[in-house]
């Protein structure tokens, strides 16, 4: 590590349709002093905030330049394709790329998918946002395929999305400036990873002592009988007393 010095507070970027709420909750459980601020930015900005020290960390989309940049993968998000409630592929559960041979495919100029070209017919003109192309969408123009979680970020009652199968997928990593891998980056990249309080890298508890035997000079102690009553049966007769013996029959003359 090579962070020394500790902030007093976290900046985390992150980028549109990622929501960072569970781990923000646990950091707030986990390091109460330490305020953790959630900062907004497109997709293709994020890199360059981190590479500015805007930020501590971010949760990014990949790919990204690893340069000078560490990167985790998290997880990888369903692609969909976003189309109005009335469309006629809103009738089926998912479809494929050549389903949208025919149709307007828009393709924004922030466009998260990394690919060169979308399926389908390409647009006149790039709308310049993905809340553009959303809009587009509704207005009959074309259709659109992102990553589910703009889709729902982006959410109309006039518009729905279905899985879109053989179409590239947009993962989601956490990233921080290589030479900065700060205790609380640490702190946070186990949050991310699951780690518990009590995982090998958090406290540990300390062992309890081992119970110690009784010293044999009290056990002797409890085990003398007390002065003034008797110290048990005779081996003997089995009792302190003695017993009388009975009377025989006299024997017979002959």
């Amino acid at each position: 590590m090579t962070g020394s010095d500790v902030s007093p507070s976290f900046r985390l970027a992150y980028v549109p349709g990622v929501t960072p709420t569970k781990w923000v909750r646990i950091w707030n459980e986990r390091l109460p002093g330490v305020p953790l601020t959630l900062v907004q930015v497109p997709a293709a900005e994020a890199a360059g905030m981190l590479r500015a020290g805007d930020a501590d960390a971010g949760l990014v989309r990949l790919p990204i330049d690893r340069t000078d940049l560490s990167a985790i993968p998290l997880y990888t998000e369903t692609t969909v394709v976003v189309i109005p409630k009335d469309h006629l592929v809103a009738a089926v559960d998912e479809v494929s790329a050549e389903d949208l041979a025919d149709e307007v495919v828009l393709h924004p100029l922030d466009d998260t998918l990394g690919w060169e070209r979308p399926p389908g017919l390409p647009a006149l003109e790039r709308p310049a946002t993905t809340a553009d192309a959303i809009e587009l969408v509704a207005a009959g123009i074309g259709l659109l395929v992102v990553p589910q979680s703009l889709a729902r970020l982006h959410h109309r009652k006039d518009l729905t999305y279905r899985p879109l199968t053989d179409a590239p997928q947009s993962r989601v990593a956490l990233s921080w400036p290589e030479e900065e891998t700060t205790d609380l980056v640490e702190h946070f990249i186990g949050i991310v990873r699951g780690r518990t309080v009590n995982s090998t890298r958090g406290p540990q508890t300390p062992a309890q002592p081992k119970d110690k035997r009784p010293d044999k000079g009290a056990a002797a102690a409890r085990r003398k009988p007390t002065a003034g009553k008797p110290a048990g049966k005779s081996p003997r007769s089995g009792s302190g007393a003695a017993k009388a013996g009975k009377r025989g029959k006299p024997r017979r003359r002959s």
